[in-house]
């Protein structure tokens, strides 16, 4: 005799199942925060408080901008600080695109986490979707690893190290999700590899071999 099978009608994809799934991956978010942020202890604080302030890596930006000049030379290095100048602007301005329009409040924002989470950052911003720490170090990493690729073929994988270590910090000191952080990571190595783009077509249009 043979076997009938009925066939199941597909789950429709309905506004209450999106916003449900969006509930669980907030959901899981805020505890992966909370994990990675409870790993923290008083006796790093210092180092990581100094991690995350954007004015200590201006002595890094600097030594790029040497590498720049000494392989491309002074009016090359001059194009970059243009491109590399757009490239932060646009970085920045499309970040506060994203803050104002998600308006995700930061955790340390949230009354109902700051009891269970470490709070150590110097102040906490309004919203937190996505971080403009993340999106600005990984654009600066791609930007400069690619285009001293062949000055220095292993100083891209440094930049991307020090991209995550200063993601990091922000969950850390407590201001931003994972999720913020993952979300700033792509969006800086999409606009690094565009400016890295346009920085080749500005030497090859702008200046003479």
């Amino acid at each position: 005799m043979q076997k009938k099978y009925s066939v199941q009608p597909n789950s429709k994809v309905t506004p209450k199942n999106i916003l449900s799934m969006i509930e669980q991956l907030l959901q899981n978010d805020t505890e992966l925060f909370l994990f990675l942020n409870n790993l923290g202890s008083p006796r790093w604080d210092t180092i990581w408080l100094i991690v995350t302030d954007k004015l200590t890596f201006i002595p890094l930006y600097a030594v790029l901008l040497y590498l720049l000049y000494k392989k491309f030379g002074l009016k090359s290095m001059l194009v970059f600080v243009v491109v590399v100048a757009l490239m932060i602007a646009f970085t920045d301005q499309i970040t506060n695109v994203f803050k104002r329009g998600f308006q995700r409040p930061r955790p340390c924002r949230e009354s109902h986490l700051i009891d269970q989470m470490r709070f150590i950052a110097v102040r906490c911003g309004k919203y937190g979707f996505f971080s403009g720490h993340s999106s600005n170090s990984m654009a600066a990493a791609v930007f400069a690893g690619l285009m001293l690729k062949s000055y220095c073929k292993n100083l891209i994988f440094i930049l991307l190290i020090w991209s995550l270590i200063v993601a990091y910090s922000r969950i850390y000191v407590g201001v931003h999700y994972p999720l913020d952080i993952v979300c700033g990571l792509t969006f800086g190595a999409f606009t690094g590899f565009i400016f890295y783009k346009i920085g080749t077509y500005a030497i090859k249009r702008f200046v003479k071999a």
